[in-house]
């Protein structure tokens, strides 16, 4: 019988008793379609805590971004796609397991200490690789630095009573201001295309964070759900899907445009 709320069933006649899985509460996000399905719980869970195709959604934006450059430097397209890896798929992620104020999302596989520690580590080597690069090379970079680093905090640990935490500051923060991060990494300025891409990659940020917030409740509630709510939490991770799927293929397309006519 497949198991339901973080719980393992045990008949005894015709009675079940429910026990606890270790690390898990309710509301456990281990069955997200963006986990592996095999391999142990606390492996599950660490590569769930990245949200690997909303990370890669991030690196892609700043590769679009920075493909907007007329000449591009491909060690500084690798080198703040890594920032990024570092800096919201491990630390902000991180970060936002820590803050939660609700059900704890991952369960208490890792410990506040843990947690605290990946931030402070990932964010120290993101800030390193992109300190190298703002004093030899772009120095405008720091602004981008600046901002995100405030969000990463502001956002993620809901500070100033959650006013950051809003879909309009994501929006900004992982959408707009990636695709400039990465065209200020190539040409130390901005320019009116890169602007005009940036806000059309906030507006696909938009996206899917409306879709993930409802699409998030419904989860969480998935084992009572009627069927149209479950309609409805499929429909929302087809979006969700696909946004992923679509702005990581149009990066692809991109690096794959400047190698072959460039």
């Amino acid at each position: 019988m497949p198991e339901k709320d973080g719980s393992r069933e045990k008949r005894s006649g015709t009675s079940a008793v429910r026990r606890p899985i270790p690390d898990q509460e309710p509301g456990d996000r281990s069955s997200e379609w963006f986990v592996p399905k095999a391999g142990p719980h606390r492996f599950r869970v660490m590569i769930g805590l990245l949200f690997l195709p909303y990370t890669a959604m991030v690196i892609s934006f700043v590769i679009i971004g920075s493909l907007l450059a007329p000449e591009v430097h491909w060690d500084r397209v690798v080198s703040i796609g890594v920032i990024y890896f570092l800096g919201l798929g491990i630390g902000a992620h991180a970060l936002d397991a820590l803050g939660s104020k609700e059900v704890k999302p991952w369960g208490r596989v890792f410990t506040r200490g843990q947690l605290l520690f990946f931030a402070i580590l990932s964010l120290l080597a993101a800030y390193s690789i992109a300190t190298y690069y703002m004093v030899l090379h772009v120095p405008w970079l720091a602004i981008i630095a600046a901002a995100e680093g405030f969000f990463v905090f502001a956002y993620n640990l809901e500070w100033f009573g959650g006013r950051f935490h809003r879909d309009g500051w994501f929006a900004f923060s992982w959408g707009f201001l990636p695709v400039v991060a990465g065209y200020v990494m190539q040409t130390n300025t901005v320019s009116a295309a890169a602007l005009a891409v940036a806000f059309a990659m906030a507006l696909f940020s938009v996206v899917e964070i409306k879709a993930s917030r409802p699409y998030k409740e419904l989860k969480r509630r998935s084992p009572g759900l009627e069927e149209g709510e479950r309609e409805a939490m499929r429909r929302y991770e087809g979006i969700l899907k696909s946004i992923s799927a679509g702005v990581i293929s149009l990066g692809a397309g991109l690096v794959i445009w400047r190698i072959t006519f460039f």
